[in-house]
């Protein structure tokens, strides 16, 4: 069940652009529960439907649900629909992700921890340009070097890592600045400390069943650390 936890994820990305919001500490967190609540109360209906449809037995012997579900309904036009209806889906995923992960090499080269010319902007179009160019090549190296399953293991262990420590972070920020603005997380500790928790849990599972797969996520990403001190050093 671990990597279906990917499905709803995402919602962390939007982060990333806060810088050029007008109101963050507002429209972010608005943004984020909207989102999130609408993408569990979609998923939540798609799986109700093809259970509904299929049954157990007929869900788990098709690898493509959704198809199956249209073409019992509609036949081979509603499965063409509806696998179009997917594709451009995931057309927009990839989108954002394009968009979206440039930002954190952009803050990095402005905080003088990576290549200036990462940082540097189009004059026309005010968009992190070498960013993203960047992100579309490490995009398709990663998207060659392995199969789906694999890559999503990479990211799965990873991501929840950065998920338990930014929650973890939290913590100590708002003990050293009790009084500084910005949302307040309803529940604060008792339910960041939930979140941290979960998370780290789903890092150990995840590791745990996929041993391999996790250690060369682990390893990718600590690749990241001797890089850190040398451009903070420089």
């Amino acid at each position: 069940m671990t990597p279906v936890l990917f499905a709803y994820g995402g919602w962390q990305t939007s982060s990333f652009v806060a810088g050029e919001m007008k109101d963050p500490s507002r429209d972010l967190p608005r943004a984020l529960l909207i989102g999130v609540v609408a993408v569990i109360i979609l998923y939540m209906s798609v799986t109700f439907v093809c259970l509904r449809a299929l049954g157990a037995e007929g869900l788990a012997s098709t690898m493509t649900p959704a198809s199956a579900v249209m073409r019992a309904a509609l036949g081979d036009r509603g499965a063409a629909f509806i696998a179009l209806g997917i594709a451009i889906s995931t057309l927009g995923f990839l989108s954002q992700g394009m968009l979206t992960a440039p930002r954190v090499y952009f803050a990095m080269a402005k905080d003088g921890l990576f290549f200036k010319s990462v940082g540097w902007l189009d004059p026309r179009s005010a968009a992190p340009v070498v960013a993203i160019a960047l992100q579309g090549v490490i995009a398709t190296v990663i998207a060659l070097s392995g199969r789906y399953e694999q890559i999503l293991n990479y990211v799965i262990s990873v991501d929840f890592i950065s998920f338990g420590m930014t929650g973890a972070a939290l913590l100590v920020l708002r003990r050293r600045e009790p009084g500084s603005p910005g949302f307040r997380a309803p529940g604060h500790p008792y339910l960041t400390l939930f979140f941290i928790a979960s998370s780290f849990a789903v890092v150990l599972s995840t590791i745990a069943k996929y041993p391999a797969n996790s250690a060369i996520g682990l390893a990718i990403l600590l690749t990241g650390v001797p890089v850190y001190f040398f451009w903070r050093k420089n």
